[in-house]
């Protein structure tokens, strides 16, 4: 298996910095992957971006990854509340998930409140803006550094 992190962000995502900043923050979804570049490139591990506004498309690439990533950091924005078909996709996996959200889920609308993605994730990381993707790094790393050790 090849050591890497996959960043799979879903739908609108590619509007961030535009749409609704004071919600988002004023980064754009390319600045926060630059970002996480750097962060990969100083630890040594291998970075993959994938965003789509199409859910078939998350699906595809989810699968994919099995052979290629040890582990998927995932912000599947609304699709987070109500896609079993990547619940399902995730699960079928087998690899370590983080989920992100930018902003805090349980702070907002209540159908936010809920996601289908928490029960096949390791973990989840929300509410800290662009700082949630950071953190969740960091956590995938150190995921990779046990899988190593075993």
């Amino acid at each position: 298996m090849n050591q890497g992190i996959l960043i799979i962000n879903g739908p609108n995502l590619n509007l961030l910095g535009r749409r609704e900043p004071s919600l988002y923050g004023s980064q754009s979804l390319e600045e926060i992957n630059r970002d996480l570049q750097s962060m990969a490139a100083a630890a040594g591990v291998r970075i993959d971006f994938f965003q789509s506004n199409h859910e078939g498309e998350l699906l595809d690439r989810i699968q994919q990854a099995r052979d290629d990533f040890e582990v998927i950091i995932i912000n599947a924005g609304a699709l987070s509340h109500y896609s079993i078909a990547l619940h399902d996709a995730l699960r079928a996996a087998a690899i370590p998930v983080i989920e992100v959200h930018l902003s805090n889920i349980y702070t907002r609308e209540e159908f936010r409140h809920y996601s289908l993605i928490a029960p096949v994730a390791r973990g989840g990381i929300f509410g800290f803006g662009a700082l949630s993707y950071r953190l969740a790094f960091l956590a995938a790393c150190e995921i990779i550094k046990e899988n190593q050790e075993r």
